[in-house]
């Protein structure tokens, strides 16, 4: 086992990393909260389910389960430096902070696991597969699927569209269309 092997430095730099990667928990999608719902999602709600659509839809289409799932649960992982960005606040500018907060998350792990990460966090970012393709449209399709979950919820909410708008626009692969496609549906 490597974690017998560790120095108690090195354990407590991974037992940060967990705990930072804790704080997902406690950061709201600023999102939800600038239209106002009631108890909105955090970021960490938001990558659980994500995982969830990448581990259903990789079996469904063949593709690499583990490394959607993983790259899943990165992806939303430097907002716990740089708080949850809106698509409005993703300039070039925060999307070096975001790759610079990866890098300093990282930090905090052994070597061989970091470099692994920041490999998959590349790969994500860069959309440089269908894998990593399919997780930047599958995190799109949660954001519909949780648009219609808080219009049910909250009838009175009439500014939900433009999310279930972005997704439509970011979502291009036929069965991750024809998904969206029976959630926007029932957004009607």
């Amino acid at each position: 086992m490597v974690l017998e092997r560790m120095e108690e430095s090195e354990l407590n730099d991974v037992i940060k990393f967990f705990e930072m990667s804790g704080e997902l928990k406690r950061i709201l999608r600023s999102g939800w909260v600038d239209v106002g719902v009631d108890s909105p999602e955090s970021v960490a709600d938001h990558t659980f389910r994500t995982a969830i659509l990448c581990m259903t839809v990789s079996a469904l289409e063949n593709l690499d389960e583990l490394r959607m799932i993983q790259m899943a649960l990165l992806h939303d992982l430097p907002e716990v430096i740089t708080g949850d960005l809106k698509p409005s606040e993703k300039t070039e500018r925060p999307l070096e902070r975001e790759d610079a907060a990866m890098e300093q998350l990282l930090s905090l792990l052994p070597e061989g696991l970091r470099e692994r990460c920041s490999k998959l966090w590349c790969e994500y970012r860069e959309g440089a597969t269908k894998e990593a393709k399919a997780v930047k449209e599958l995190e799109k399709l949660e954001m519909a699927l949780q648009a219609r979950e808080y219009s049910q919820m909250q009838p009175s909410l009439k500014s939900l569209k433009r999310f279930v708008d972005s997704a439509d626009r970011a979502i291009s692969s036929p069965g991750a269309r024809k998904l969206f496609s029976c959630i926007s549906d029932l957004n009607r």
